[in-house]
């Protein structure tokens, strides 16, 4: 990774250019992703005002509730990739959260910033006492590589899951999951 790359918890102001300088940033990473063909669950024509809209209305809520985090990697001070954890879940599955847009800027790509993302997500997850990650991902993409090489199971391949989003042609999914170490009890 880049020396010049920081990951961290993303803790935005409720307000100000800080804010806004953030959310310029993760809408322009989303509509280029979207643009370059990641499967996201988007799809063109897609509009950086769109995905502001998701950002605004999707994300803060759920970071300001405390059911989401959100880790961004930063190069230069600029949001350049970022993941997400999805905590709420039913009370019987408290053990376990979702792994959600893992996306690094096409730029920035190749520099271990997705890698560096996903090992400070299960930092993250232990710290809120997650045992359990679970994901999906298109099948055959360089991110199903980069899942498993961290150690992800696959579960399996749903075929036709999801619309590409450069083509109307459905496209398979692999779904996966990794099983994290217990943090120890503070009790």
């Amino acid at each position: 990774m880049s020396p010049h790359i920081s990951i961290e918890d993303w803790d935005p102001d409720s307000s100000g250019a800080a804010l806004t300088a953030d959310l310029d940033a993760l809408s322009d990473i989303l509509h280029a992703v979207v643009h370059n063909g990641a499967g996201v669950s988007f799809v063109v024509p897609f509009s950086t005002d769109e995905a502001r809209t998701f950002w605004t209305g999707k994300v803060l809520p759920g970071l300001r509730s405390g059911t989401k985090r959100v880790l961004v990697a930063r190069q230069g001070g600029r949001i350049v990739g970022t993941v997400q954890i999805d905590l709420l879940v039913p009370p019987n599955q408290q053990h376990r959260a979702e792994v959600l847009k893992l996306l690094v800027h096409p730029t920035a790509r190749r520099q271990g910033i997705a890698r560096a993302l996903m090992i400070a997500l299960e930092g993250v997850a232990q710290s809120e006492r997650r045992t359990l990650l679970t994901l999906d991902t298109w099948t055959g993409s360089a991110a199903e590589t980069l899942y498993r090489s961290l150690g992800y199971v696959v579960v399996g391949v749903i075929p036709r899951y999801a619309r590409g989003s450069l083509t109307p042609g459905l496209e398979p999914a692999t779904i996966m999951y990794k099983e994290l170490s217990a943090t120890p009890s503070s009790s």
